[in-house]
C-alpha cells in the first residue's frame, strides 16, 4: 500500500511541476536553478550524516546551517541589487574581490564536480554486485572522460536542455521519499516508537563538522549568474524562493528521519540513505538512484559548463574553456581517487565558503559606500569571517 502511495505522489508531484503555466512561469523557471543546487547532493548524504553525529539534535543543526546559508543569500541578494543601481559600475576595491571570487568559484565548481560524480558513481553501483569503492571510482572516472568528450567536441548546450527534466524527477522523487518517510514517522509515533539519542559529537569537534557541511546546502549563489536570463529583481525573489522552499524541505525530511533510526545501527557512508529507505519502502531505494544518477549528471555538468565559461572570461580568452573542462576533468580524477566522498564534501565546503567571504566583503564595502557605517556594513563584515573561519575549521565527516 505505501508502495503505491508513494508511486502516485511522485506521479503526482511531477505532473504538477511539468503543469504549462507553472513550468513557464518566470519565477519559477529562475527559482529551478539555485533549487535544484540546494537540494540536490546534500539531500543524498546529509540526513545520515546528521542523525548518526547529532542524534536528536539533528533538527536543530539543520536549521543552523539553513540560516547561515541564508545570511550568505542575503549578502549576494544585496550585491545583485548594487550592480543593478550602479549599473555595474563599483570601486576599484569591489571590483578586486569580485575577481578574485569568481575565481574560487570556479575552484569551488572544480571540487563540486567531483562530490557530484563521486555520488553518482557510488549510488549506481550500490544496488548491484559490483557495490565497492573500487568499481563506484572506476564509473565516476569513466563519466569524468564522458563529459571531458562531450565539452570538447559538441559543448554542453544539448546537455543543459536536460535541467528542467531532471529537477522535475527529482523533486518528485523527494516528494515521494517525504510522503513514505511521514508515513513511517506517524506509524512510529502511534506506537511510541520514536527514538531519542544523545548526539555522538560536541563542542568544538560539532562545531567543526557544521562548518564541513556548508556545501551541503550551497547552491543559491547560481542567481547571481543568471543575468542574461533574467532581471535582477526576478534573480533576488528566485533566490529567497529557492531558500525558503528548501529549508522547508530539509527541515521536515531531517526531523522525520532523526526520530525513527537510532545511530548506533547506521553504517555511514555515501549511500546510507539508501539502506535506511529500505527499511521505510522497498520501492525508495530505486526511486533514490534514478533521482542521483540524473541529478548529479546534469549538475555535473552545469557546473563543469560555468567552471569553464568562467576560467575563459576571467582569463579573457588566454584559457579556453576546453582547456578548462580538461584542469577540471584532471583534478577531478585525482581527488577520486585520493579521497572519500565525505572529504570532497569538506574541501567543497571550504572552497564556496571562501566565494561567500569574499562576497560578504563586497557587501560590507558596498554598504558602507551607501551610507556609511550601518548595522549592515558590520553583519556583512561578520559573516565574511565567519566563512574564512569556516575555511580554516571545517572538518570532513570520519
Amino acid at each position: 500500500m505505501l508502495n503505491y502511495l508513494i508511486v502516485l505522489v511522485t506521479i503526482a508531484v511531477g505532473a504538477l511541476l511539468l503543469y504549462p503555466k507553472l513550468a513557464k512561469a518566470i519565477l519559477w523557471r529562475a527559482t529551478i536553478t539555485p533549487l535544484a543546487s540546494i537540494i540536490g547532493s546534500g539531500f543524498l548524504v546529509l540526513g545520515p550524516i546528521l542523525i548518526s553525529s547529532f542524534g536528536q539534535h539533528a533538527p536543530l543543526v539543520m536549521i543552523v546551517l539553513c540560516v547561515i546559508a541564508y545570511l550568505f543569500g542575503s549578502t549576494i541578494r544585496f550585491n545583485i541589487a548594487r550592480l543593478e543601481e550602479c549599473s555595474g559600475v563599483r570601486s576599484s576595491l569591489e571590483d578586486r574581490l569580485e575577481t578574485a571570487s569568481s575565481w574560487i568559484l570556479a575552484f569551488a565548481y572544480i571540487i563540486s564536480v567531483a562530490y557530484y560524480l563521486n555520488l553518482l558513481g557510488a549510488f549506481a553501483v550500490s544496488l548491484t554486485p559490483l557495490n565497492d569503492a573500487f568499481s563506484a571510482q572506476l564509473l565516476t572516472s569513466a563519466v569524468f572522460v564522458v563529459i571531458l568528450v562531450v565539452g570538447w567536441t559538441q559543448g554542453f548546450q544539448a546537455l543543459e536542455h536536460m535541467e528542467q527534466i531532471t529537477v522535475t524527477i527529482k523533486l518528485a522523487i523527494i516528494a515521494g521519499l517525504l510522503c513514505g518517510l511521514g508515513w513511517f514517522f506517524i506509524d512510529k509515533a502511534a506506537a511510541h516508537e520514536l527514538i531519542i539519542e544523545p548526539a555522538t559529537v560536541s563542542g568544538w569537534q560539532a562545531v567543526a563538522l557544521i562548518a564541513g557541511l556548508l556545501v551541503t546546502v550551497q547552491g543559491f549563489e547560481t542567481s547571481r549568474y543568471l543575468g542574461d536570463e533574467y532581471q535582477a529583481q526576478t534573480r533576488i525573489q528566485s533566490m529567497r524562493l529557492a531558500q525558503w522552499i528548501s529549508t522547508a524541505i530539509y527541515l521536515v525530511y531531517i526531523v522525520f528521519l532523526s526520530y525513527v533510526f537510532a545511530p548506533e545501527n547506521l553504517q555511514l557512508s555515501e549511500t546510507a540513505i539508501i539502506d535506511l529507505m529500505a527499511i521505510v519502502a522497498p520501492v525508495l531505494p530505486l526511486l533514490l538512484i534514478v533521482a542521483a544518477i540524473s541529478a548529479q549528471f546534469s549538475a555535473a555538468v552545469a557546473d563543469t559548463g560555468g567552471s569553464g565559461g568562467l576560467i575563459a572570461e576571467l582569463t579573457k580568452g588566454r584559457i579556453s574553456p576546453r582547456a578548462g573542462y580538461s584542469a577540471l576533468v584532471g583534478i577531478g580524477l585525482i581527488l577520486t581517487w585520493a579521497m572519500s566522498v565525505f572529504e570532497i564534501i569538506s574541501y567543497a565546503s571550504r572552497a564556496f565558503a571562501f566565494y561567500y567571504a569574499l562576497q560578504a566583503f563586497i557587501a560590507a564595502k558596498g554598504s558602507w559606500s551607501q551610507s556609511g557605517w550601518s548595522f549592515k556594513v558590520s553583519g556583512s563584515a561578520t559573516l565574511g569571517i565567519l566563512g574564512l573561519a569556516i575555511i580554516v575549521f571545517g572538518t570532513p565527516v570520519e
